[in-house]
């Protein structure tokens, strides 16, 4: 229900496109339960929204109405930021890109976009003394070069690219500890 309400609330146009895509995803924790989360696919379709196991009655921003093996529920949805209250249950709404960065310690240096690790800087290893801005790889990534900087003057403790590696956004490339 959260996710439905959420799906009519935020879309202008319904989401609804003309050739078949994947489904759409929101992702819930019970509040204060961060670790149990709860995955949502839905799409927009000609009819409407749909889910799977569940046929959607009525869905608005405010108010769900779902039908499950005959039987018709109707749900009350208010949201405040983050929080969403489905007829008094609390849940958080989690970002549907979490920020790399959060998951990594300082220094890290991840891929900016997805491509592949083309050259390292000469006799770049674990243990090697690098300063602020000194290249020490290039990524590939739409037909361009783009160059990864250490972002502090230190010792590169961890190196996890190599040349010929594909990298997703996020991948953890290398660490660099402060001096």
């Amino acid at each position: 229900a959260a996710a439905l309400a959420d799906a009519h609330g935020r879309s202008r146009f319904g989401g609804w496109r003309n050739l078949p895509s994947g489904p759409q995803t929101k992702r819930y924790a019970l509040a204060g339960e961060e670790h149990e989360v709860h995955e949502v696919e839905y799409h927009h379709t000609r009819a409407g929204l749909t889910a799977e196991g569940v046929r959607v009655v009525h869905a608005d921003a405010t108010r769900v109405v779902l039908e499950v093996d005959g039987v018709r529920r109707k749900f009350e949805v208010s949201r405040h930021g983050d929080q969403v209250y489905v007829n008094n249950t609390a849940l958080t709404a989690l970002p549907h890109f979490p920020d790399p960065t959060a998951q990594h310690a300082p220094g890290s240096l991840l891929a900016p976009m997805p491509g592949t690790v083309v050259r390292l800087a000469e006799g770049l290893t674990e243990g090697a003394q690098v300063e602020a801005g000194q290249p020490l790889l290039w990524l590939e990534a739409m037909k361009m070069e783009h160059k990864i900087t250490a972002p502090a003057t230190g010792t590169l403790t961890a190196l996890h690219a190599a040349p010929g590696l594909q990298v997703e956004v996020g991948t953890l490339l290398a660490v660099v500890e402060d001096r």
